[in-house]
């Protein structure tokens, strides 16, 4: 059984890591793994394989894009995605909205008895 701990880590990661995808991407383009890799750092993904679906779901709601392909010595090729202006706007947005929302919470947790 999950523990309670664990549950709202879980839920609270499921709720941010798309905002977590744009900021990586805001920064620069990244590549599937690579982003896994600093999610996973981060302890806000478990594996690589959470990340793909994610992925798709973004670039079909138009935050994220494919930008290039690129071959690179011994290795695969690998797809960077780079955040849209749609993205950024809604990253905006989020870290607007997270301020007033960590704010409240903060504010709540001192008040309790």
């Amino acid at each position: 059984m999950e523990s309670t701990r664990a549950r709202i880590a879980t839920n609270l990661r499921k709720g941010v890591l798309e905002f977590g995808v744009l900021g990586l991407l805001s920064r620069e383009q990244m590549y599937g793994l690579q982003l896994a890799e600093e999610l996973q750092a981060r302890e806000l993904i478990a594996s690589e394989g959470s990340l793909y679906p994610l992925l798709a779901r973004m670039r079909e709601s138009g935050w994220i894009e494919p930008h290039s392909t690129r071959v690179e010595a011994s290795a695969r090729p690998r797809r960077y995605y780079a955040i849209t202006a749609t993205g950024r706007a809604q990253l905006e947005e989020f870290a607007e909205l997270w301020g007033e929302l960590t704010s409240t919470m903060n504010q709540l947790l001192k008040e309790r008895k």
